[in-house]
């Protein structure tokens, strides 16, 4: 298929689908996405939120328990413990009941999760408490990539990848504020202590959205009742015509159907190395933002969260601009890994910078940015290379392993600003990290792997 051809079959505003009585497919994408993008994106923030509402926790939490960064490190690093050991079962079973169960599912145990967390009372029952996070909150992310693949060919994927990505800077701008007031607002009432209140409000929102999922989410097209045949007709056709242009389709069935079949497969295994990189980068975003304003002369908590708020508000514009201009070329390599240079760049700034507030949160607004960017590319590419049923499974194994390397770096960083009083060559070593997995995107991922330009 030529590159004339790709571009007029995915763009389409004007062309009918066969049989499709007929509809334009413009209207009908965006139909879709107004459908079930938004209480995705929202489940993803309340997901997000909770996963990271410990990088303003730890103010409270080395108050009142004598937490230290590396029993803090090590906590973030066993909530991906949990994560490596229950993603790819989470997801085979997400094939068998379907998204709409599975999300619920996860997001009633997680709310339950993270309301005991106020409970916790030394190392160990955090210890515990962030692992079971894991455990509960594992085939969120994987299968709400899934999902948008049951709904979207891949010429449309990425932007609402991107929309769906949105959900992580609003968490942080939302989780920081409100964490922040929370924290400095509920401080001893009750007889509770100010992160009891964060664990215990935060852990309500996701059993409330659980019910939401249930009973408004659909599994796949065939079933919305708010499609038209026609409707239905022409994204089943959109779809079969993504299947049949992707790598390992003319070998019909035994392609990519599988977790055996997706372990033997070396380019599976060269994106989970890369996802390594993204999750190195992703939580030095995430979870020591706060840390890193902290170390740089803010101590106040409200203004803690509101400082941790600003970087993520560049990558909500920035993330929508390079992941339309993705679709728009169909180049996914170099927009993932050269927003990965980019970040590389402003981590090593940031180990540079370090008695400047103002600096610190215009660098870490430059690594939020280039982060969001790269991993919204980067996470449309496995959809796109893989088929079938081992859509979901394969995905599953990439965002796996890249979770090793999430379980170890909040450790490591943790680990060195205990031994060293600074966090500046913990930022180095991510730096590092993310550049070697840039490289072995462009290297290990040909363009015509993908099947979208020729």
């Amino acid at each position: 298929m030529t590159h004339s051809n790709n571009v007029r079959a995915s763009s389409g505003a004007d062309e009918l689908a066969p049989d499709s009585g007929d509809v334009r497919r413009d209207g009908l994408y965006r139909k879709i996405a107004l459908r079930v993008m938004p209480l995705l994106v929202i489940c993803y923030i309340v997901s997000f939120i909770d996963r990271t509402n410990i990088g303003i926790a730890q103010v409270g939490l080395a108050r009142d328990l004598g937490f230290s960064a590396a029993v803090y490190g090590l906590g973030v690093g066993l909530f991906f413990v949990g994560f490596i050991l229950f993603e790819v079962p989470s997801n085979a079973l997400l094939q068998r009941i379907g998204a709409r169960a599975t999300m619920t599912r996860i997001m009633l145990s997680w709310g339950a999760v993270t309301i005991a967390t106020m409970f916790v009372w030394d190392e160990t029952s955090f210890y515990v408490m962030r692992f079971l996070l894991g455990v509960t909150e594992a085939g969120f992310f994987p299968g709400a990539l899934f999902y948008l693949a049951q709904w979207f060919p891949s010429a449309r994927r990425t932007r609402m990848t991107a929309t769906f990505f949105i959900g992580v800077p609003i968490s942080g701008i939302i989780g920081s504020a409100v964490s922040g007031w929370i924290m400095s607002s509920f401080a001893g009432v009750g007889g509770l202590a100010d992160w009891q209140w964060l664990f215990l409000i935060e852990g309500i929102p996701p059993i409330l959205l659980a019910g939401a999922v249930w009973f408004y989410l659909v599994d796949r097209p065939a079933d919305a009742k708010w499609l038209t045949g026609g409707e239905k007709a022409t994204v089943e056709a959109d779809l079969a015509a993504d299947e049949a242009r992707k790598v390992g389709d003319s070998e019909g069935s035994k392609g990519h159907t599988g977790l055996r079949a997706a372990l033997r497969d070396p380019r599976v295994l060269i994106l989970g190395l890369c996802a390594c990189g993204a999750y190195t980068l992703a939580n030095a975003v995430s979870f020591w933002t706060p840390r890193i304003i902290n170390n740089a002369g803010v101590d106040n908590v409200l203004s803690l969260g509101l400082f941790s708020a600003i970087p993520p508000l560049a990558g909500i514009i920035v993330m929508q601009i390079v992941g339309r201009h993705s679709d728009r070329t169909l180049e996914r390599r170099w927009h993932a890994a050269g927003s990965w240079f980019v970040a590389s760049a402003g981590l090593v700034a940031l180990s540079f910078v370090t008695n400047s507030p103002q600096m610190v949160v215009i660098l870490l607004a430059v690594v939020a940015a280039a982060h969001y960017a790269g991993l919204t590319v980067f996470y449309s590419i496995p959809s796109i290379y893989l088929s079938g049923r081992g859509t979901a499974t394969g995905i599953a194994l990439v965002t796996t392993m890249g979770s090793f390397a999430a379980a170890l770096s909040p450790a490591l960083l943790g680990f060195i600003q205990a031994h060293t009083g600074s966090l500046s060559l913990g930022l180095q070593i991510s730096a590092a990290l993310v550049v070697i997995a840039g490289a072995v995107l462009l290297v290990g991922i040909p363009a015509n792997a993908l099947k979208e330009k020729s």
